[in-house]
């Protein structure tokens, strides 16, 4: 049973997923704390089991491991000024359109959002979205069901278009002003790694380079396909970017799958990250009908210009 955590545990230290099919089990390695915990309980509490070499190994995997990952438990925003204008943002994998439209139109009222991006949703999804009165409420938008991501917003968009980077397919693109400041948005959706984990490094590593020439004042929302504990997934973030969820210490937040039988979403896939020129307020996941992806929505505010961290 340790030897599923431990291999885990090596990947993880050695960045080894990235670029390799090792990535798809990566997605378990929260999972694999589970594993050590029960083999540390058994062996330090049942008499026959008990065996020193295994509940050292045992110990040693479980503090490897929390240590990874409590500090995405542990609340590391920064103080809001009151005041600060204040962004609210949704992402959700619409799943090929499948999702009930009234079900998003429902929650871009009820959150009142700003910004919404949608991923894997055809024109004929967008019609449908459309239809329920999404437009209504998101009148300005940048529409690219060919490129599997769309941007809706209730505030002007200015610079809208796709990305030129290489990712598999191009990733839509938009600038807002919010309090005074430009705020550029970026709806992701990359490829899989299931499919083909070279491709889907390639499509991180070239978010990492927009990341790094975007400034603090950006947000990337959507579907990743990665988890905090995946390296192409770290490395974005060290190229200047906060994961809201991590960053209110809300570290577990699976978002997928949904709806596909008893089992409860197993892995987080969808995030909301965010330069520095912005700090998230509140974020949590909606569940909509008909997608298997649960949907991400997040407050963010703009700070002050001498209240960035860089």
């Amino acid at each position: 049973m340790l030897a599923i955590p431990a291999a885990l545990l090596l990947v993880r230290l050695t960045g080894s997923d990235s670029g390799t099919p090792l990535a798809v089990p990566m997605v378990l390695f929260p999972h694999s704390l589970v594993l050590s915990l029960l083999v540390l309980g058994v062996t330090a509490g049942i008499r026959a089991s008990r065996s020193r070499g295994v509940a050292a190994a045992a110990l040693v995997m479980v503090v490897a491991q929390m240590w990874l990952m409590v500090p995405r438990f542990v609340s590391h925003s920064v103080t809001v000024p009151p005041g600060a204008p204040t962004l609210r943002v949704a992402t959700v994998n619409t799943d090929e359109g499948a999702v009930d439209p009234r079900s998003v139109v429902e929650m871009v009222r009820a959150e009142r959002i700003d910004v919404l991006a949608v991923e894997q949703t055809p024109s004929a999804g967008l019609a449908a979205l459309d239809e329920a009165g999404l437009s209504a409420l998101l009148p300005y938008h940048a529409l690219h069901p060919e490129y599997d991501s769309s941007v809706y917003s209730r505030l002007p968009l200015s610079g809208a278009g796709t990305t030129r980077i290489d990712t598999a397919w191009p990733q839509t693109t938009a600038r807002i002003t919010v309090g005074g400041r430009a705020v550029r948005l970026t709806a992701v959706h990359t490829y899989y790694p299931l499919g083909d984990a070279g491709r889907w490094t390639g499509d991180m590593s070239a978010l990492t380079s927009l990341a790094r020439s975007d400034g603090p004042d950006t947000v990337f929302l959507g579907d990743f396909n990665a988890t905090l504990d995946h390296a192409p997934m770290r490395s974005l973030l060290a190229a200047g970017l906060t994961d809201t969820h991590a960053e209110l210490g809300e570290g577990w937040a699976p978002t997928w799958p949904v709806g596909t039988g008893p089992l409860p979403p197993l892995v987080q896939l969808d995030h909301v990250l965010h330069g520095s020129g912005l700090a998230g307020i509140s974020v949590h996941e909606p569940t909509l009908t008909g997608t298997d992806h649960r949907a991400v929505v997040a407050v963010l505010a703009v700070l002050p210009v001498s209240g960035t961290t860089g």
